[in-house]
């Protein structure tokens, strides 16, 4: 995703504030929230979106004592965008799940819980079709029609747009906030074969022959054929396990807002390479006659602190300058957040009884806005080989089961976790040898259509050895 070139409106000169306090200390936790000025409206639509909760959520989740569910085929830990997937996609199929997370369903729709906005490619949005979330995502979805990328204030630049390559939009925005609560419906609607727990927290993890048990903390215990990690890339079940991870920081965090602003989107990401990483604006719907889109904006990791700290009308400015007017007037919506950007990936996705999806398996860059996809390949890729495994008889945990699973997703994992960091290297930096030769190479890709098709193919996640849910409908 990208930022048109100077031509179409960008302005060059992006400052930088001068010696910034070093906050490095700060991020070392992962994810925080810097709360702003009460908005009246953001309250008030945060008090809406409550009750709808409420009304969602109603009796979702499920007393274990001699309820039926301490026998399952499938326990899920974590149930957030691909943990949450996972079990909607093995319930519609009639795998029995049960699905365990740490923090309350409500609490993980609110606004203030997870900023960010996630782009859905077609092959993840064919994955939430064919598995009945994505009905529930109607009017909090936003078309990608377009992406333009450039490089700074250089005038070359790289332009997609969806209709060199079909019908299919390049992927579809939505907050993440949203896509929880489309999970979330999904689930009720499959009672019968799907349970969430929570809130509620795994104790430990233990074995047998023929079934592995999830302690809970509180005492219970749910048996399960197969337990799968979706705790991200913190996972407390996968380092129980001994599986050792490779991985680096990138000194770089991640800035996300959103913002609303004066003319509208049009569909167009925009991602905008500076010397201190990409500045990228992503399509939002528009909320209550308001064009919004979600900014990701990526710093080095000392200088943070000291933009979060500016105030309202110095942090528009600052995103402004960046921007360069196109959207015309900004304002900012809800609370700021920031996100320290890291690479690791783990030596095997499977032990045991014990397999590993999204990030617990893999954590990328956000460079490419590749990482929820790649997680949704992953459930589709294992949803086809339980489901596959079921029908044969066999145990789903059979290694040769999982063996499958692995194989399928290692190869396209790592391939994406290097093209990401090789982008991340090339384009973080303001080196006039290097910043020349990556100018030509994206006005020659951008001149060379069918090269374009090739890599907005993978791009859009409907090219390779596709699972069958992730496979255009016939």
């Amino acid at each position: 995703m990208c930022f048109a070139p100077r031509t179409q409106g960008f302005q060059p000169g992006v400052k930088a504030l001068k010696n910034p306090p070093d906050s490095s200390h700060l991020f070392e936790s992962g994810a925080f929230l810097i709360a702003q000025k009460p908005d009246p409206l953001f309250a008030a639509r945060g008090l809406a979106k409550a009750y709808e909760q409420k009304f969602l959520l109603k009796n979702l989740r499920v007393p274990m004592a001699n309820s039926g569910w301490e026998h399952v085929d499938v326990a899920i830990v974590g149930a957030g965008l691909v943990g949450g997937t996972l079990g909607c996609a093995l319930a519609s199929h009639g795998v029995k799940t049960v699905l365990v997370d740490q923090f309350d369903p409500g609490a993980m729709t609110e606004g203030r819980f997870d900023g960010r906005a996630s782009a859905v490619a077609a092959g993840g949005q064919r994955l939430l079709s064919a598995i009945g979330v994505w009905p529930h995502l109607t009017g909090h979805s936003e078309p990608i029609r377009e992406i333009r990328v450039s490089d700074g204030d250089a005038p070359l630049f790289l332009h997609y747009a969806y209709t060199d390559v079909g019908d299919e939009f390049l992927g579809n925005m939505a907050e993440n906030r949203h896509l929880r609560m489309a999970t979330f419906a999904r689930m009720k609607e499959l009672e019968s074969t799907l349970r969430l727990i929570a809130p509620a927290g795994i104790s430990h993890m233990s074995e047998s022959s023929d079934a592995a048990t999830l302690h809970l903390s509180d005492g219970r215990e749910i048996r399960a054929s197969l337990v799968v990690t979706a705790e991200g890339r913190q996972s407390k079940l996968r380092e129980a396990a001994g599986i050792k991870l490779t991985g680096w920081s990138y000194s770089q965090v991640a800035i996300v807002a959103t913002i609303g602003h004066e003319k509208p989107h049009n569909g167009i990401a925009h991602e905008r390479f500076l010397p201190a990483g990409p500045f990228a604006i992503l399509p939002l719907p528009d909320d209550a006659g308001v064009h919004r889109s979600s900014l990701v904006w990526t710093e080095r990791a000392e200088s943070v602190s000291a933009y979060l700290a500016l105030n309202d009308a110095h942090f528009l400015a600052e995103i402004d300058e960046r921007v360069g007017g196109f959207l015309g007037r900004l304002s900012l919506i809800g609370p700021r957040f920031s996100y320290p950007l890291s690479l690791q990936f783990a030596h095997t996705y499977t032990k045991g009884r014990l397999v590993l999806v999204g990030d617990a398996a893999h954590g990328i860059h956000p460079i490419a806005g590749q990482g929820v996809n790649l997680g949704y390949r992953d459930v589709a890729a294992l949803t086809e080989a339980i489901v596959d495994a079921r029908r044969l008889g066999l145990d789903i945990a059979n290694p040769d089961v999982l063996g499958r699973y692995e194989r399928w997703r290692r190869a396209d994992n790592m391939m994406m976790a290097g093209v990401t960091d090789v982008l991340t290297r090339l384009f973080s930096n303001d080196v006039a040898p290097i910043k020349a030769a990556r100018d030509v190479g994206l006005a020659l890709v951008n001149r060379i259509p069918a090269l374009k098709r090739v890599f907005m193919r993978h791009a859009m996640g409907t090219t390779g050895d596709l699972p069958r849910l992730m496979r255009a409908p016939l």
